[in-house]
């Protein structure tokens, strides 16, 4: 099961992408989509709108090869995925012991993305503190390619209950972010940790829920926004959005926008992309803000018409 390579380019563009976290809302029907949208062209219809998209589904459960090969088909060629690590591995297991289940993750069909995957998102629960011999151990696991992802699928054990998705056209860098949500996260010793194993320490706005760092660990900036005001619904301000686009031209030119908000020394100069994605969708927030954030600097996309209306 792969993809005809006809017509492929890579990815191109600013160095900064966009985008909401999921697509998949009932709310958003009618709202941002267009009333009687069909449900399957939904993504299609967000990816003319920004160029980036966070896979939530990943962190549920299991996805399979066919659902990534249709999400790449359904997008622009400069369209970029990040995908969200499986929960079973970073709230079952706590990091531990998960040779087993990071190798199904990456054979469920990640890699079928082929240029169009981005970074892979590990969201680690609140109650989790700072330990540096597990993370450490963590981010060893971790492959760095997408070659040595396919070679990790290999090891899948059999609660992959679907053919396994191995196929690499061209090895390509991959990276990873740790969203952290235990205050023990904020320290020196815990950024000097992530910049060794190459992690990114995710940038997330939560309201004031849990901690805000800005320290830049490794040669992008992710950013999660679950809301200025109220986690996961509270939408962002004209004034607030001009901010953010300041932050990331910042990242992006390889600087750091405020040194209230490091808890370690700043990381060397380097240009860096940056990744922004809205998580504040239960108000319908986020497709609006990734649009008007998007514009701001410089990437808004124009959707085309919606085409027929249907019912999915």
């Amino acid at each position: 099961m792969t993809r005809s390579q006809e017509g492929r380019i890579p990815n191109k563009g600013s160095g900064i992408h966009v985008g909401t976290s999921g697509w998949l809302y009932p709310a958003w029907r009618g709202t941002f989509y267009p009333k009687g949208l069909a449900h399957r062209r939904e993504l299609e219809y967000l990816s003319r709108c920004v160029d980036s998209v966070e896979i939530n589904g990943s962190f549920y459960s299991l996805q399979r090869p066919e659902r990534y090969l249709g999400w790449y088909t359904q997008t622009p060629e400069d369209f970029v995925f990040s995908v969200k690590g499986g929960r079973f591995i970073t709230h079952m297991k706590q990091l531990r012991d998960v040779d087993a289940p990071l190798a199904n993750f990456f054979a469920s069909g990640v890699l079928a993305l082929d240029q169009k995957l981005g970074p892979v998102l590990w969201q680690l629960p609140p109650r989790m503190p700072f330990d540096p011999t597990r993370l450490a151990a963590f981010s060893r696991l971790l492959p760095r390619s997408t070659g040595a992802a396919a070679e990790l699928a290999r090891r899948h054990d059999d609660k992959l209950r679907f053919e396994p998705y191995l196929h690499v056209e061209q090895d390509r860098p991959l990276r990873h972010a740790l969203e952290v949500r235990h205050p023990s996260f904020a320290t020196a010793d815990a950024v000097r940790l992530l910049r060794e194993h190459d992690l990114a320490l995710v940038v997330a706005d939560t309201a004031g829920i849990w901690p805000y760092l800005e320290d830049v660990t490794s040669d992008f900036v992710y950013v999660r926004l679950h809301g200025a005001e109220e986690l996961y619904a509270s939408g962002y301000t004209d004034e607030a959005l001009t901010a953010w686009a300041a932050k990331v031209r910042v990242w992006r030119n390889g600087l750091s926008p405020a040194p209230e908000h490091l808890v370690a020394a700043p990381a060397r100069k380097r240009e860096r992309e940056v990744f922004v994605y809205f998580d504040n969708d239960m108000k319908v927030k986020a497709p609006g803000d990734a649009i008007a954030l998007a514009e701001k600097l410089g990437l808004h996309r124009v959707p085309p018409d919606a085409g027929p209306r249907e019912a999915s």
